[in-house]
């Protein structure tokens, strides 16, 4: 395993640049209620791989993050984990043949997964990833990038998130551009299509 602090890290340096595209996966360090949500985790990690893309997410072995990472290792696929410290201990291990970035804070977690994606899948997860998520959506709308974002609908699960979207619409709370700012695919091999436009 390769281990570096972001006092190393820098994005032409710690995480070489390559002609592969890396994509950025926001999930839930938990399982979760349904086996499908870790079949379609292992499927996107599997799928990332097999298109030739890099999977850059937030390290450890648990929940759908471990789910992911290891469908994209098990294909061969190469994979960057980032973790601050203060989740070491709770999202388990990291394979040893995953690229791990140590953080200090979340927030710097959150800017190096930024920094070396070049789009965004989403799969079921609790707060944390809607953090990261609603974020990354907020940015697209300030213009800071313009990379694509694509939630993975497995078993309806962002239903009510994208329901909750057109509300805030609905009460002029957000404007209708900011729902060309998302993808929604039903299967993680839809959406790695989606992401790789």
């Amino acid at each position: 395993m390769t281990t570096v602090t972001t006092a190393e890290f820098h994005r032409n340096g710690a995480i070489p640049m390559t002609a592969k595209p890396t994509i950025c996966v926001y999930c839930g360090s938990s399982p979760g209620a349904k086996p499908a949500y870790r079949d379609a985790a292992e499927a996107l990690g599997r799928t990332i791989a097999s298109r030739g893309a890099r999977l850059i997410y937030g390290a450890g072995d648990a929940g759908l993050m471990g789910a992911t990472a290891q469908g994209a290792l098990d294909a061969g696929g190469a994979v960057i984990g980032v973790v601050p410290g203060v989740l070491t201990m709770h999202e388990g291990k990291t394979d040893p043949r995953t690229t791990l970035i140590r953080t200090e804070t979340m927030h710097e977690r959150k800017k190096v997964m930024f920094a070396n994606a070049d789009a965004f899948i989403v799969l079921p997860g609790g707060p944390g990833t809607l953090d990261e998520t609603i974020e990354t959506l907020t940015w697209r709308q300030l213009g800071i990038h313009q990379r694509p974002l694509v939630f993975v609908d497995t078993e309806g699960y962002w239903t009510r998130l994208l329901d909750l979207f057109d509300h805030f619409t609905d009460q002029g709370f957000m404007h209708e551009r900011f729902k060309g700012f998302y993808s929604v695919a039903k299967t993680p091999e839809e959406a790695v299509e989606m992401a790789l436009v």
